[in-house]
């Protein structure tokens, strides 16, 4: 029975769900393998290579749910599952927001947006070695004064979804990826500090090369040797574009239907107003090609598609899936995020801005004093209240230029304010994750130091 086709499994499941009394269900299966691979001063500290099989099934009995997942794929425990996901259903009090998407929301035909990179299946733990190893060797080699490492990793794999539903819907994809990364460890003067650097794609061969990783580590880490403390003073805050997506994430956290619904959102009732500068677009686009959140449809069968979260400064959509969407009276944006063992929730697909035109040095050219980020600490963010305080490392800004390293300070304001005093979007994006973003300024915060 396990070697039988995942479709053909689902379908099965479905029918067996639909005889046990189920008055509508949906699977997820899914199958892959991944490796990953830990080097740290040249020597194999980790190594796991896995190949991974399962599947979830949620079953209605009218409004009541229940979901159950097994990697027993043997017809009689696949039946058995059924039975006793309907039973734990009935058992369940009813929830009227409770089911699967309208047909007209599901994906109609499934695009290829080439996800899947033949490559991924050639990858060995030997291949895996070398790169870690080549990237740790760079940035050990950068500088003498860079004398130890946490370690680089690479890691890789590949998976294969398949999602039906009693609706009538089947559909299935195929994704992979990529990724490598380096933390090198620099002293200087009895001080220590530790950086990093990575780099992750779909494909194999659009990852940077271990070189580049490790010289890019290394600079990181070297550029924060003799790191001091400022003065408490207001001035501009310049996000770099690894710490700028923390904040689009606590938009995507804000305008997800869940914390709406359940009133811990400082957007709630924001729909429609402005919250930004007008030169500020943020999407949400589940149909990039090759992305890292791509996918042709969402966890529930809803065709993804290209949201946009703020328009021009206005905040045009909330990220829904179909039960937030029921909870606010709305319909789905396709958000829909799930593994096999859970309920959907609404997650992001890419979700980035608009870039700009002015380059991260011309940005920093207008600033006399002001703070330029590149790692938060702590998560002091209120949701509910926008409040925002949060441990911050990176360079003072001096006459347009980074003049010294900074840390053991503070920054704090409220996410809302945050937005609106938004001043300045990079040119620089590069969608290096699934949430994304380009050097950010923003005219006015305060910086807690000594």
């Amino acid at each position: 029975m396990s070697a039988q086709p995942l479709e053909e499994i689902a379908e099965l499941l479905l029918k067996a769900a639909r005889q046990h009394g189920a008055t509508a269900a949906d699977v997820v299966a899914a199958e892959g393998d991944s490796l990953s691979v830990g080097v740290r001063l040249g020597e194999v500290e980790k190594l796991k290579q896995s190949r991974a099989k399962h599947l979830g099934l949620r079953v209605f009995v009218n409004q009541s749910t229940a979901i159950s997942a097994t990697a027993d794929f043997s017809r009689e425990a696949l039946v058995k599952l059924a039975e006793e996901t309907c039973a734990l259903a009935r058992i369940t009090a009813p929830d009227p927001f409770a089911g699967l998407p309208p047909a007209d929301d599901l994906a109609r035909e499934i695009l290829d947006l080439e996800l899947y990179d033949p490559d991924v299946e050639t990858v060995t733990p030997e291949h895996g070695i070398a790169q870690a190893r080549a990237a740790e060797a760079v940035a050990l080699g950068a500088d003498p004064r860079i004398t130890n490492s946490e370690g680089a990793e690479f890691s890789s794999g590949y998976d294969r979804v398949v999602y039906a539903s009693s609706t009538g819907f089947l559909g299935s994809y195929r994704d992979s990826g990529f990724s490598l990364s380096v933390v090198p460890i620099a002293t200087e003067n009895g001080g220590m500090q530790r950086d990093y650097w990575y780099s992750s794609h779909r494909r194999l061969r659009a990852l940077e090369e271990p070189e580049a990783v490790g010289r890019k580590a290394a600079q990181r880490t070297l550029r924060r040797l003799g790191a001091r403390q400022v003065d408490t003073c207001e001035v501009p805050v310049v996000f770099d574009p690894e710490t700028a997506a923390s904040l689009l994430r606590h938009l995507a956290g804000a305008v997800s239907g869940y914390a709406l619904y359940k009133g811990s959102s400082f957007l709630i009732g924001k729909l429609g107003q402005t919250i930004a500068p007008e030169f500020l677009t943020i999407y949400d686009d589940g149909t990039l090609v090759g992305a890292l959140g791509s996918k042709p449809f969402d966890g529930e069968g809803v065709i993804t598609r290209r949201n946009a979260v703020v328009e021009k400064g206005v905040l045009r959509s909330y990220l829904l899936d179909t039960y937030s969407a029921r909870k606010l009276d709305s319909r789905t944006t396709g958000n829909a995020s799930r593994s096999v063992a859970d309920a959907p929730h609404v997650g992001t697909t890419n979700l980035f801005p608009a870039a700009g035109e002015q380059s991260p040095e011309e940005i920093l050219r207008g600033i006399p004093k002001g703070l330029y980020v590149t790692e938060l600490i702590g998560m002091g963010v209120n949701p509910v209240t926008g409040d925002y305080s949060r441990g911050a490392v990176g360079q003072w800004i001096v006459d347009g230029e980074l003049a010294y390293p900074v840390e053991e300070i503070t920054i704090a304001g409220n996410l809302l304010q945050m937005f609106q005093g938004i001043e300045a979007i990079g040119s620089d994006l590069e969608l290096r994750h699934s949430v994304s973003a380009p050097t950010i300024k923003i005219g006015r915060m305060t910086v807690a130091g000594r």
